[in-house]
């Protein structure tokens, strides 16, 4: 999984690295709040199943403008 989050392929897919940190920080949020994984987990962390999501192209950065989070 490590050698995924260093592919230049993956982060340019999101948007840079800031947005995918906090793409998979955020997901794997949802996953441990009960959220259903959008491939099949099998043996993985929940780490390694947002960059699957991600790199299948079931999971993607969407920027809201104009709201803050208090």
């Amino acid at each position: 999984m490590i050698d995924a989050l260093k592919n230049e392929d993956l982060v340019n897919k999101v948007g840079g690295r800031f947005k995918l940190a906090a793409l998979i920080q955020k997901r794997m949020k949802e996953l441990m709040f009960g959220a259903r994984p959008l491939v099949e987990p099998g043996k993985m962390t929940p780490a390694e199943i947002v960059v699957q999501e991600i790199m299948e192209g079931k999971l993607e950065a969407v920027i809201q403008e104009g709201k803050r989070d208090s």
